[in-house]
């Protein structure tokens, strides 16, 4: 199986699709599959774009609405996580990971899918060490503070990924786990990057969760994006462990290097995405202690165990088929004969696909509760009595993780999320 990495796609879907082709051509391939790794920026209509945390300057439709709309179709099945410029209204309504256009999988804020026998487990945003514990309360439409913090990590969504006993073959993050840059060639990242150098002698530079999963799940690839550069690394786990090939890429422009191939063993095709059965089993187990509060979020599992939890889920997916559900467009797209329409939508859609997932899983819609109603929430939520103890406890917190460190390296001193 060949399958495409890129890094940010900012919405230029035209472009890496172009460049893949042309690729193929050239090199008398097949690509089977893309993985984006965030600021994926499914743009569908101007509301989406008020929802997309960037400066009014950088605020372009771009060309993911074409594929929404159905004038486009992706020529590769396409997965992808959130980054740090998203329209965060549109995946809070796929939170548990669902198509967002035709042939383009959005990952979810956490989760793992199969595609063929190879597992692909994701985690979007970047990490905060301020709201980490928090549970999600943003609700679109966003104010100034809620449009940073809904795409900032949640302990709740990493707890889910540390569950995971069955191995994943590849993972997928925006930033970088902390620490890599110490299994690379770090003095050239800083000759080509020098103002990542105190946050790499600091080693602050990337996210504690997502190396506290690195060191859990030990998936043979990692890939990243978020700081606009190329950076391999290699991550031996223990004397004789396994070995993790980190690759982080740039984002989608000229003469950068933002697109990776690489080839990985797997059964014959046709290869199609697939829910996983671990993955529902463990939001299922969790889903009780969804948090939806300001508050500190408390982690309750299901007492019954994982394995009947498993077996259960075993069974749904046995009667109804492991495909995930249809895509549904909820809203009007982007028309460019029309650019400002008279009407838009605010608020929270609810999105057929979510419905069904929670259907068939037997579990409450919650991502629509009042955030603020944290008595009647919480109550209706923690039902379980085993609780789970937090353990990602980070003191430290990265000062660059909002700043577009090619377009704008004049906000490098700027912590747009104090």
């Amino acid at each position: 199986m060949k399958i495409a990495i890129e890094g940010c796609m900012h919405g230029d879907l035209d472009k890496v699709y172009a460049t893949l082709k042309r690729l193929e051509e050239e090199e008398k391939t097949k690509i089977d599959l893309l993985l984006c790794c965030g600021d994926f920026q499914a743009v569908r209509n101007l509301n989406d774009l008020e929802s997309l945390n960037v400066k009014p300057k950088y605020r372009s439709m771009n060309s993911f609405w074409k594929y929404y709309s159905g004038q486009a179709v992706a020529p590769y099945p396409t997965i992808f996580i959130g980054g740090n410029h998203e329209a965060s209204n549109y995946l809070w309504e796929l939170y548990y990971g669902g198509w967002a256009a035709p042939n383009i999988y959005f990952l979810g804020f956490a989760g793992v899918v199969k595609f063929g026998n190879i597992r692909i487990g994701g985690l979007s945003g970047i990490f905060k060490q301020n709201h980490y514990s928090l549970g999600h309360f943003e609700r679109p439409p966003y104010n100034e503070s809620d449009i940073r913090s809904i795409y900032h990590v949640r302990e709740y969504d990493v707890l889910k990924l540390m569950q995971i006993e069955e191995p994943i073959d590849i993972f997928i993050s925006h930033d970088w786990p902390l620490g890599i840059t110490e299994y690379g060639n770090w003095q050239k990242l800083l000759r080509e990057k020098p103002f990542f150098k105190e946050e790499v002698e600091k080693r602050s530079l990337g996210s504690r969760p997502a190396a506290e999963l690195l060191a859990k799940l030990k998936p043979p690839y990692w890939f990243s994006a978020h700081l606009h550069c190329k950076f391999p690394a290699i991550i031996q786990h223990g004397e004789d462990g396994p070995v993790t090939k980190f690759l982080a890429l740039d984002k989608c422009l000229p003469r950068r290097k933002f697109l990776q191939i690489v080839e990985i063993e797997s059964e014959p095709g046709p290869f199609e995405i697939h829910f996983d059965e671990e993955w529902l089993t463990i939001t299922r187990m969790f889903n009780s202690s969804f948090p939806v509060t300001r508050r500190s979020a408390r982690f309750v599992a299901e007492q019954l165990g994982k394995q009947a939890h498993q077996q259960w889920v075993r069974n749904k997916l046995s009667a109804r088929g492991p495909k995930p559900f249809e895509f549904v467009r909820t809203v009007p797209s982007y028309d460019p004969d029309q650019p400002h329409p008279s009407t838009t939508l605010d608020g929270h859609c609810r999105n057929p696909q979510t419905e069904a997932f929670l259907q068939l899983l037997e579990l409450p819609y919650l991502l629509d509760a009042v955030a603020q109603s944290n008595t009647s929430v919480e109550s209706s939520l923690h039902s379980a009595d085993a609780h789970l103890h937090s353990s990602y406890i980070n003191d430290e917190s990265i000062d660059l993780d909002d700043v577009d460190y090619m377009d704008d390296m004049e906000e490098l001193t700027t912590n747009e999320d104090a």
